[in-house]
This record gives structure tokens, C-alpha cells and sequence, in this order.
């Protein structure tokens, strides 16, 4: 029961951060929309990315709970089968992405051998595969006028994104290395003195 919580605990987690990357995204990148849910630089595809390399499955069933509010609330209130639909892409895409990345890259579950090169490949197959999910269903929809240029815009926004919020999470931590850890290097410059 305690793993079942635990999961559930971090597919809400995910969620959250999702719904919050969006609303960040929409608030500094509103001027960087190729057409709704479409942009040149796209946040949340970095929190989909960090999410699924770190949680797996628990991050996926989060972004899918998340980005189901997201399109049935917000992109598509309207259209059921398109919020249906997109919710479960936007969860899909990343999910594949990293189970790629666990056997092709060897991506350890701690990710300690993911290198700034295998960032950049994550970031860039994982925009691939979003974007090559996403677009067919456009197709199908009969949404075809705007189809090279909106391939061209997700794939950007998703390797933008994803670029951005993983190096500013890989500077983040690089920073924590560097700071103190409060009572406890203390203790541990004080020992190594003796």
C-alpha cells in the first residue's frame, strides 16, 4: 500500500509541476505561439522530459492526468475526443522517450551517467517522437493547412523547452554541490582535521 501512495504521491507531483510550467509558459512565452497548445519554446515538454527520466511511469500517468485538465479545462473544453485524445499523446510521447533512453542510452534509474550530450539526444528524440504522434492525429482531424510549419514549431518548442528546464535543473544542482550543508560540513571539516 505504502508503494501504491508513494507512486500516487509522485504522478500529482507531476501533474502539479506540469499544470505550473504551462501557466509559467503562457505567462513569459505568450508572444511564442505557432497556434494553441503550439509554441516556439514550450517549458512544459522539459518538465515531461525531467519528470518520466526521473519517476517513470508514475511521472507519465501524472502528465496524463495533468494534461487531460489542461486540454479538457483550458486548450479544448469544447472538443472531448481532441482533450481525450491529446492528453494521452502529450503522456505517451515522454514515456516512450525515456523508455528509449533507459535501453538505447543506458540510462541508469538515478540517472548518474546522463552526460550533457545525452540531454541533448533525450531532448531531441523525444520532441521526435511528440511531435510524430501529434502530428498524424492533426492529419486525420483534417487540421492540414498548418502541418509543415507546426512540425517545425513543436519540434523547436519541445527541444527549447526541454534544453531549458533540463539545464537549469543540471545548474540548480551543481549549484546545491557547491553550497555548505549547513551543521553537517561542519562536522565533516572538523573530523577530516583531526
Amino acid at each position: 500500500m505504502d508503494n501504491i501512495l508513494g507512486q500516487a504521491k509522485w504522478a500529482l507531483t507531476t501533474a502539479i509541476l506540469f499544470l505550473a510550467s504551462l501557466a509559467v509558459n503562457e505567462w513569459v512565452f505568450t508572444n511564442l505561439e505557432f497556434v494553441r497548445g503550439i509554441n516556439w519554446i514550450y517549458l512544459p515538454a522539459g518538465v515531461r522530459l525531467v519528470g518520466t527520466l526521473l519517476l517513470g511511469l508514475p511521472a507519465a500517468i501524472g502528465l496524463l492526468i495533468g494534461s487531460w485538465i489542461a486540454c479538457f479545462f483550458y486548450y479544448f473544453p469544447d472538443d472531448v475526443v481532441r482533450s481525450l485524445a491529446g492528453g494521452i499523446m502529450a503522456a505517451a510521447a515522454p514515456y516512450l522517450a525515456y523508455r528509449w533512453a533507459r535501453a538505447a542510452l543506458h540510462l541508469r534509474p538515478d540517472l548518474g551517467n546522463l552526460t550533457a550530450w545525452r540531454l541533448v539526444v533525450c531532448a531531441v528524440v523525444y520532441a521526435l517522437v511528440n511531435t510524430t504522434i501529434h502530428h498524424p492525429w492533426f492529419f486525420f482531424q483534417g487540421e492540414r493547412a498548418a502541418l509543415p510549419g507546426g512540425f517545425v514549431a513543436m519540434f523547436t518548442g519541445d527541444v527549447t523547452g526541454s534544453l531549458f528546464v533540463l539545464y537549469a535543473l543540471k545548474t540548480v544542482v551543481a549549484l546545491l554541490r557547491w553550497l555548505p550543508a549547513g551543521p553537517r560540513a561542519s562536522a565533516v571539516k572538523e573530523n577530516a582535521a583531526d
